[in-house]
């Protein structure tokens, strides 16, 4: 094994470049990169990434890095004032000990992390969608659900700052200004903890048994993984971040080829996650964790359309109220590309909105149902693609409709093509001339939009009487 940095030669009278200066911070703090991978801007899908020099087999170990080298509250000198007063600093996020020592390491000339953190001399090559303005993102990204999230978000951030960050960094004017360290530096470090940081999984958690014990449990606090956050995502990914006790190693889990690409991924996520907390897309089509939700007040709006008699109303207005009371805060239903990802409760949905007066009447007496006879696998299959078709006409009669209501939330016009009424984002996608053309905020934009609507065109068909 070698690192990257002994070969990273630089002449007497040039500069090291920051990618020089954090390789050789890697070998410092024994950071063990092999041989057959280099970080490279060129050649990669964004910004760095890393690169394969020879053929990389299953198992092989890419780089393992310390635990002494991670960032996080854990590591930096703050460690002890950050754990003495950690209960001023609790918040919703769980996030605010982490990002005061992000303030405080990125701005400390200092810092044990400099070369690391020096990769990002500004954070402008981040673009989520809390820095676009909010007229881009409700016009490009409506009927999505992102700029619900990001307005979330930004209220947020801004509350947690002025109510937590603020007043404790005030209190410490020997490690934070506030005129240094401001609401635009943390929001910008908040972007840069939901693209780059890492959570270690917790103990036991792939244990059926221990699962709802695991739900109570807070998650773990995220961290900074210097060159693991090099690696690019997809969902198709040929490496995968592997914990120990002494250090984290990037594996090998499908062959390399010499010259492809090294992908981590960050999870099974939709494109509209991937834009709201990374700020990039997967084209639609080779996304195969791609979803749409569909907001359960479409369901209540279908069920309404017309009822012809005061009586009739009433009726679905009480399964409404029941249903609510059931569902709770559920907002919507979420599909993937091969069905019902919520399937349980898009089952009870259907049932109490088409229960006639009768069987409405006897589950209201008998508090709800006693015993499903219908168990979760067949649950699974009856909401999968191949099940839909089949399902009672009334159900799928409510399925199409509230996604046909949910497709209409985008906004968009038909055009007409050789005399048919097409998607304008369908013609968009494939004109790869028109589509090159886009900026990169418009080409995300599209991925979330049409990958949602491809979903929902398919339920649509599968469940049209």
């Amino acid at each position: 094994m070698a690192t990257e940095a002994k070969r990273a030669k630089v002449a007497d009278d040039s500069e090291p470049s920051p990618l020089q200066n954090f390789l050789q911070w890697c070998d410092r703090v024994h950071l063990v990169l092999s041989s057959k991978v280099y970080v490279s801007k060129e050649g990669t899908v964004a910004e760095y990434g890393m690169l394969a020099k020879d053929n990389i087999e299953e198992g092989e170990v890419l780089f393992t890095i310390p635990r002494s080298a991670l960032l996080h509250q854990g590591t930096s000198k703050l460690s002890a004032l950050l754990d003495k007063e950690g209960s001023s600093l609790e918040s919703s996020s769980g996030w605010v000990p982490l990002l005061l020592t992000l303030l405080y390491e990125y701005t400390s000339s200092q810092s044990h992390w400099k070369p690391y953190l020096s990769l990002w001399t500004s954070f402008k090559t981040l673009d989520h969608p809390m820095f676009w303005s909010k007229e881009e993102r409700d016009r490009l990204l409506k009927g999505t659900g992102i700029p619900e999230a990001v307005d979330r978000d930004l209220l947020n951030i801004q509350k947690e700052y002025t109510s937590v960050v603020l007043p404790f960094i005030t209190k410490h004017p020997d490690l934070w200004n506030p005129d240094t360290h401001t609401l635009e530096l943390y929001i910008q470090l908040v972007a840069f903890v939901m693209a780059y940081s890492f959570q270690e999984p917790q103990e036991d958690e792939e244990e059926e048994e221990e699962e709802e014990e695991d739900e109570d449990k807070a998650p773990s606090p995220p961290m900074m993984v210097p060159m693991a956050d090099m690696l690019n995502h997809v969902s198709n990914n040929n490496a995968n971040l592997e914990f120990t006790p002494d250090s984290l190693k990037m594996v090998c889990v499908r062959p390399i080829r010499k010259g492809e690409e090294v992908f981590n991924t960050y999870g099974q996520m939709a494109n509209w996650q991937l834009l709201h907390m990374y700020g990039f897309t997967e084209p639609y089509q080779s996304n195969s964790n791609d979803t749409a939700d569909i907001p359960i007040d479409n369901f209540y709006k279908v069920a309404t359309q017309g009822v012809q008699s005061d009586l009739e109303r009433q009726l679905v207005e009480e399964k409404w109220e029941m249903l609510c009371e059931i569902m709770q805060d559920k907002a919507a239903f979420v599909f993937g590309k091969q069905g019902c990802l919520t399937d349980t409760e898009l089952h009870t949905a259907l049932k109490v909105l088409c229960m006639s007066k009768e069987e409405f009447s006897d589950f209201k007496d008998n508090e709800g149902w006693e015993e499903d006879e219908e168990d979760d696998e067949m649950i699974s299959l009856a909401f999968s693609n191949e099940g839909l078709p089949e399902l009672k006409a009334s159900w799928k009669k409510l399925i199409h409709g509230a996604a046909r209501l949910t497709v209409s939330s985008y906004g968009d016009k038909e055009m007409k093509m050789e005399g048919e009424a097409v998607d304008t984002d369908r013609a968009l996608i494939e004109d790869k001339a028109a589509l090159a053309g886009l900026s990169s905020r418009n080409q995300n934009a599209l991925q979330v939009r049409f990958g949602q609507k491809c979903i929902l065109y398919r339920l649509m068909e599968l469940t049209k009487s």
